[in-house]
């Protein structure tokens, strides 16, 4: 019946070419998963990206060409796009030899786009012609920005791809983190999106540098405090290791809260679906753990007046652990109903 109930929703949104403003904000894998369901129920789709990714190919491309990290971006480009076949592949393609050796030929074709219109801005515009985009991809800074994190025990780290391994090395928490240089600004169209929204979607995705790392771009925290949209914080199923060790369902919905500088939080979905050890087994060895509602978390989002939807919301497929795209989406546009 629910499975029914889902597909009736796509097809209505489908044919009806609506669907309420949502705006995502993230960056990584978690958050192309989300916007694989997401554009099935709405053409008012906005994803707000990250830049701040200084590791893998991108890191190189960064240091190399002086551009903007062009991962995350490549990523719900992917995801939102109308192209399939050829195309989809041909961007997803990881040259496995020479110089560009694991470099994506979609983080070229962005690097190319930047360099013919010297604006990172529009060469994501352009690539989402190309690739005929569902709604917006948008970077929330055209600056050159870093992301860097104090540990408890007083120690900075420089780089977003290095403070996993520090946090590991050191055996110390973050803190607290913030961007480099620290006076960056928003992009118009971010802060636009955000004003604009029905609803704004925090997440999945890592919890410091995919999430959190937008709310220190000058004007978002204040913009998302200024939105009169719903606010909903998708929960992470794992946790991450030198990023979140430990951490509850309650401990992401006070960091997202801290960062935007108020409590803003209305709903929390997160998943309550115990998966089978065997599932796990890989993550348990990269010392990560799965995230479950605790009768602690309940009492204080209740509390707080925080709605916590909880449900299966797992998708297992060739052994990643990831959420079920589809279901939230549909979740998300039903609560736009009761609103």
């Amino acid at each position: 019946m629910e499975e029914r109930s889902k597909k009736r929703m796509i097809d209505y949104y489908s044919q009806q070419g609506s669907g309420p403003k949502i705006t995502v904000i993230g960056g990584g894998t978690g958050l192309s998963v989300i916007l694989r369901g997401m554009k099935k129920v709405t053409e008012h789709l906005t994803a707000i990206v990250t830049v701040a990714d200084d590791g893998g190919g991108s890191g190189i491309l960064r240091e190399d060409l002086g551009m903007l990290s062009p991962g995350d971006v490549r990523s719900c480009l992917l995801a939102m796009a109308d192209e399939e076949g050829t195309m989809q592949e041909l961007l997803k393609y990881r040259f496995c030899e020479g110089r560009y050796a694991g470099q994506s030929f979609g983080n070229l074709l962005l690097a190319a786009l930047d360099g013919i219109y010297g604006n990172f801005e529009t060469a994501v515009s352009k690539a989402s012609e190309i690739l005929r985009v569902r709604g917006c991809v948008l970077p929330v800074t055209t600056q050159n920005v870093t992301l860097c994190a104090e540990l408890e025990n007083g120690e900075i780290v420089y780089g977003e791809s290095r403070i996993p391994a520090k946090v590991i090395s050191e055996k110390s928490r973050i803190h607290r983190v913030f961007l480099k240089p620290e006076n960056s600004d928003a992009t118009k169209a971010a802060i636009r999106a955000i004003l604009e929204s029905d609803v704004i979607v925090f997440g999945p995705g890592s919890l410091y540098s995919s999430i959190i790392v937008n709310f220190l771009v000058g004007g978002i925290r204040e913009a998302i405090q200024r939105s009169c949209a719903q606010k909903i914080l998708i929960c992470n199923i794992m946790t991450q290791p030198g990023e979140t060790d430990n951490y509850t369902v309650s401990d992401h919905v006070n960091k997202v809260n801290e960062y935007i500088g108020r409590e803003v939080i209305e709903y929390v979905i997160a998943n309550n679906k115990q998966i089978e050890d065997v599932k796990l087994q890989t993550y348990k060895e990269d010392g990560a753990r799965q995230i479950l509602p605790t009768k602690i978390d309940k009492a204080y989002l209740k509390g707080k007046k925080i709605r916590l939807i909880e449900n299966n919301f797992t998708d297992i497929k060739m052994g990643y652990i990831r959420h079920d795209a589809e279901r939230i989406a549909n979740l998300i546009v039903g609560l736009t109903h009761e609103y």
